[in-house]
């Protein structure tokens, strides 16, 4: 199996051109080449195919092989991916996802994408489309209970489930044993994408963000969207903001007018390879 290597600010996945290449058991190659020992190492799986309904189609797997409706960064790359390795010429492209389609524009530098702007569509605050059980039409600062401890949530939808947590300090939390808690509570029938927030200023915030089937990782796309939505329903910032996460930062605004956000980050490509996977039950 070819694939291709790359990183959207650290949050990395191994990409799989499925316009050539067939693979029969994606969960499971997602399992074996996301592990950091004695497979390829990443945060997943992310196989770029034909769509009949957009230009591309995004199919994505967490490291656990679970299934996952939509990554940020794991977008961005898919952009870069096909521009820069000749599968479109456009600067303009739409990806089908779990999460709904959703349409980039591409920045291109010496021949290269090096920037993406998504529009990430409108974020989804009912309760029951996140999916969060709780009563009301907003999960807005609401009282959570995880590991004996009384947290405050803010849950929103960006085509994957996430609740936003604002806490004083997050660098020196115990991510390995609070994310859990959280990812697998039983408010949340499909499990969760949690993020941990420091208020920087009106402006400027600072998470990590533990995901659901692939633990702490460096950056979260769809999970900083979901930062500022929450900060701006929580009335701590602006609609544009900058979220610094452990890998960089990403520029996000939620255009309230239009009710849309917009997440603009860059996409690296680490190295081509070839693996062969043949020996685990499944192949080309």
């Amino acid at each position: 199996m070819r694939f291709t290597k790359m990183h959207g600010l650290g949050n990395d996945y191994v990409y799989v051109n499925g316009f050539q290449e067939k693979i029969e058991n994606p969960s499971e190659v997602a399992k074996y080449v996301s592990d950091r020992h004695f497979g390829i190492g990443s945060d997943g799986l992310i196989l770029i195919n034909p769509s009949e309904v957009a230009d591309f189609e995004m199919e994505m797997y967490n490291a656990d092989g679970s299934r996952g409706e939509m990554c940020g960064n794991g977008i961005r790359c898919v952009a870069k991916y096909v521009y820069d390795y000749g599968l479109t010429d456009q600067t303009q492209i739409s990806v089908e996802t779990l999460g709904g389609i959703k349409y980039l524009d591409l920045t291109v530098q010496d021949g290269k994408v090096a920037l993406v702007k998504v529009d990430m569509g409108s974020p989804i605050l009912k309760p029951e489309c996140i999916p969060i059980l709780a009563e009301g039409d907003m999960v807005v600062n609401e009282p959570i209970v995880a590991g004996r401890m009384e947290y405050r949530m803010t849950g929103v939808s960006m085509g994957n489930p996430h609740a936003v947590v604002y806490m004083d300090q997050i660098r020196d939390m115990d991510i390995e044993k609070i994310g859990p808690l959280f990812e697998n509570h039983e408010r949340f029938p499909k499990r969760i994408n949690t993020e941990f927030v420091k208020f920087i200023n009106r402006h400027t915030l600072e998470m990590r963000v533990w995901e659901r089937g692939s633990g702490e990782t460096m950056a979260c796309g769809t999970g900083a969207c979901a930062v500022a939505v929450a900060s701006v329903l929580n009335g701590l910032t602006e609609e544009k903001v900058t979220v610094r996460l452990l890998g960089g930062d990403l520029q996000i605004e939620w255009d309230r007018e239009k009710d849309k956000v917009y997440m603009t980050g860059p996409a690296t490509t680490v190295f081509d390879g070839e693996i062969d996977i043949t020996g685990i039950g499944f192949g080309k």
